[in-house]
């Protein structure tokens, strides 16, 4: 992270982490893995009401890194928590591969973020008494699977665990202790994983590697990553960039650098939108 509070670009977290450099990336297979059509979420009613996102349509491809950017009440959070089954939709579409959520019992909803959905956050949202294996391994247990033994093996490697795996989160740094999180949105192989600023409680060292862990799973695990950001260099690891304004899809910017970025959000300042 640069001396402004930004996490440095991907070339100088190469250098930070260069035991996880990504082999050539795999290209995403152009499948779908989560989709809205005409998405609409409204809060309140009558002076009340607030039209968070306005008939959104977007596919998010299996294999791709995709940063979610947008003003400050721009309905970037809400897009991610509705096509997560976190958020009720109000009218349209939210789909995760074939599944429509709308109207799914609670059940079924919970079983589906639990088995086919990834969630890092800015809170690690860890058990403190369970050492990191435990910690990642939880959503397995509870839902009564055992891990595949290889692909976990291959997570740890990813995010660079191997050796901290006994220790419990108050024996860990924050950069650590995201790194678990990673690791536990990863070792279910969901078909999707949603991050919501997923570096904002790190500083610049650890959100540089956890974003260059990101960008391997998608590079060499074939993952598919939603992110939510406010940071034009934590954007430029993504494949692509969603821009959301006043509820709606503005731009959709693909192979993104930090400099187009940051000019993209320029222009949502000179128009004056705001929260």
């Amino acid at each position: 992270m640069a001396q402004d509070g930004r996490c440095l670009p991907p070339s100088r977290q190469e250098k930070l982490v260069s035991s996880t450099v990504a082999a050539p990336h795999t290209a995403s297979t152009g499948a779908v893995a989560a989709q809205a059509r005409d998405l609409t979420k409204v809060y309140g009613e009558g002076e009340t009401r607030v039209v968070a996102l306005d008939h959104v349509s977007v596919d998010f491809r299996q294999a791709e890194f995709t940063a979610i950017m947008g003003p400050s009440g721009s309905g970037k959070s809400t897009l991610m928590h509705c096509m997560a089954g976190l958020d009720s939709i109000s009218a349209g579409s939210a789909r995760i591969g074939d599944t429509e959520l709308a109207g799914l019992k609670d059940k079924k909803l919970t079983q589906l973020r639990r088995d086919r959905i990834g969630f890092i956050f800015q809170a690690f949202n860890l058990l403190p008494t369970l050492s990191a294996l435990e910690n990642i391994t939880l959503p397995m247990s509870i839902a009564g699977r055992k891990p595949d033994k290889p692909w976990l093996d291959r997570v740890v490697s990813t995010v660079g665990l191997a050796d901290r795996l006994r220790h419990r989160p108050g024996q860990l740094s924050g950069g650590q202790q995201q790194r678990v999180a990673v690791a536990r949105a990863l070792a279910a192989r969901p078909e999707i994983i949603f991050g919501d600023e997923p570096t904002g409680n790190l500083d610049s060292r650890a959100g540089a590697e956890i974003l260059g862990f990101l960008r391997n799973s998608v590079r060499e695990l074939g993952q598919t990553v939603v992110m939510v950001t406010h940071d034009p260099v934590a954007a430029a690891y993504a494949d692509r960039v969603i821009f959301l304004a006043d509820g709606r899809i503005v731009d959709d910017m693909p192979e993104p650098t930090a400099e187009r970025v940051l000019e993209h959000m320029k222009r949502f300042d000179a128009k004056g939108r705001t929260s």
